[in-house]
């Protein structure tokens, strides 16, 4: 049976190429963004399998009533794809309240508003797969997007925890976990504040930058569709080769400073 797909931030980057390769493959598509006019190629070549909704994720009541669109058009949602999101450049220190609230707003909250909306339906279904596009920024961590690393990280908890708590209805949930990619994500800027002792960390990175560390969003197709029509799909899936090395060298750190410091911990248990 062909499966319904709500995916966010559907005009770009791994959105645009899921979209379209979900189309290719006879799924239906509830296709959301902010502006949806550059999806009207894809309304023109695939007609009633795709519907293209506008919507800024940012806000929680719209999200809902997308989602209720959604199924009074197509009758179901199988599939929830939180890919809307973008990546607040910056130190730590330069983040604006409005900046730093906005980044969480869209990359946090709007997750969360869509992750609510579909679950009832879902449930009643008594089976769905959610999947949230998080980053390898949300097990690991770089200077410079301290407040984009904040927001997958609390998406990683978010979504360890809905998995617990839904599977008794079988709901299957799925973290995707991009290393970097060329997209538009990184197209943000920097910080409205730009102090000064911060420029060499940004000279580092820039001076460090190496293409082959960064992926091409075609290449993430094949996984994507695999991992839709996966019987048991996985809590978390790497996308990219540079992800799993990272992870690793990450984990033995903290693996070797927990143990480093086992004895303090243990005696503070009392």
């Amino acid at each position: 049976m062909s499966k319904t797909i709500l995916i966010s931030g559907s005009t770009k980057g791994f959105g645009r190429a899921w979209t379209e390769a979900f189309l290719e493959k006879g799924y239906k598509v509830a296709a959301t963004a902010r502006n949806i006019e550059s999806l009207n190629d894809l309304k023109a070549k695939y007609g009633d399998a795709i519907l293209p909704l506008t919507l800024d994720v940012n806000n929680r009541e719209d999200s809902f009533a997308v989602v209720r669109k959604v199924q009074e058009h197509f009758g179901t949602i199988d599939i929830l794809i939180n890919n809307a999101g973008y990546a607040l450049n910056g130190a730590v220190e330069e983040a604006s309240e409005k900046e730093a609230r906005a980044q969480f707003e869209t990359n946090f909250f709007g997750t969360l508003w869509l992750t609510q909306a579909v679950l009832p339906i879902m449930r009643n279904q008594k089976s769905g797969h959610i999947i949230q596009v998080s980053s390898i920024l949300g097990i690991t961590t770089l200077p410079n997007l301290g407040l984009y690393n904040a927001t997958k990280f609390a998406v990683e908890g978010l979504t360890e925890t809905l998995s617990q708590e839904v599977k008794q209805f079988g709901i299957n949930v799925s973290l995707v976990e991009p290393n970097g990619y060329v997209t538009d994500i990184w197209g943000n800027g920097f910080n409205s504040e730009n102090i000064p002792v911060y420029d060499g960390i940004r000279k580092a990175i820039a001076d460090g930058h190496d293409p082959d560390t960064f992926g091409k969003t075609s290449a993430t197709v094949p996984a994507i569709v695999k991992l839709v029509e996966a019987e048991n799909p996985p809590l978390r899936l790497f996308l990219g080769k540079v992800a799993l090395p990272f992870a690793k060298q990450t984990y033995e750190q903290k693996i070797a400073t927990w143990e480093e410091w086992a004895d303090v911990s243990v005696a503070a248990h009392g």
